[in-house]
């Protein structure tokens, strides 16, 4: 019994794939309480308290939920199977053994269920924000995944209709809690974290890009619609127009916000050099340069939290 447990917690631990939380999901909290705290006059135990709240739904549904939808409909895909698994490719829990397919969907549709009468029973008594975000972030897991949707295995729709939404009223919600409304630099960080999220989502995609191929239906990704239009060097081509949008905020970040639109334009600037310099055929090293490339996201969201 002791084993098996220990195995679960194992299991559950490797499901999170924190580094993909704490890069995406994370950053964008920190980027918007951070000024709360900061610039405001909010007493420390209302950010604090709105901090883990945040942290704690962040990590229910984009680290177990979304990962173990993700990881279940790639298996029955077969996309996992034929990964590196370097980076990408899931979490691994099924192939290792670690959790069976069956359990994991299992564990899933209780937790969909769950989610969904919390979301219910907020806007019942009257707590619509949190159920408004909520129900974005439980949207933004079964869409991305779960058929009839699968927005995952359509090119440009899984980023923008499940990953964008997501990571941007994660972004939002801190303000949006504590102020009662949005501030043009909440919208400014969340907007820009958001882009800088689906920009490496797509690097994270190249690794995969013959696995997903081969996955029955195809995951039909950005990265496979590029390379499949237009040939392999442009596996990098999702990555770079993504990179070059969140560029281009600087613009409406403008003079107020001097500082906060360098910094940023220099990070996404390293970013996009890296993607051109990489070789996409070598996966430990395009693995290697998402890695810093996940740095610099979470020092982007730091930074334009910092300077607002």
């Amino acid at each position: 019994m002791t084993n098996h447990a220990l195995a679960r917690l194992k299991g559950g631990w490797v499901l999170l794939r924190s580094i993909a939380v704490i890069s995406s999901s994370v950053a964008t909290i920190v980027s918007t309480v951070l000024p709360l705290v900061l610039y405001f006059t909010i007493p420390t135990y209302e950010w604090v308290r709105l901090f883990f709240m945040l942290i704690f739904g962040a990590f229910l549904i984009h680290g177990v939920l979304t990962h173990a939808l993700n990881d279940y409909v790639d298996d029955l895909s077969g996309t996992d199977a034929h990964s590196p698994g370097i980076l990408s490719g899931g979490s691994r829990v099924i192939q290792t053994g670690l959790i069976s397919s069956s359990s994991l969907w299992k564990f899933a549709k209780i937790l969909m269920l769950v989610l969904g009468m919390v979301v219910l029973a907020l806007a019942i008594f009257g707590y619509y924000k949190l159920a408004i975000l909520l129900a974005i972030g439980l949207w933004g897991s079964i869409s991305y995944s779960l058929p009839p949707f699968q927005f995952s295995y359509r090119p440009f729709i899984g980023e923008w209709l499940s990953t964008f939404p997501s990571v941007l009223f994660l972004g939002l919600a801190g303000a949006w809690l504590a102020l009662d409304h949005f501030p043009e630099w909440v919208l400014q960080n969340g907007i820009i974290n958001a882009l800088f999220c689906i920009a490496w989502v797509m690097v994270h995609h190249i690794p995969d890009l013959e696995a997903d191929q081969q996955a029955s239906p195809k995951k039909n990704t950005s990265v496979v619609w590029a390379v499949e239009k237009f040939g392999l060097a442009y596996s990098r081509l999702p990555a770079l127009l993504y990179f070059g949008i969140t560029a281009l905020c600087g613009i409406w970040l403008g003079s107020e916000r001097i500082y906060g639109a360098l910094g940023m334009v220099v990070m996404v600037i390293a970013a996009m050099f890296l993607i051109v310099k990489m070789d996409v055929t070598n996966h430990e090293q395009v693995s290697s340069f998402e890695k810093i490339i996940l740095i610099l996201a979470m020092v982007n969201a730091v930074w334009l939290g910092i300077f607002i």
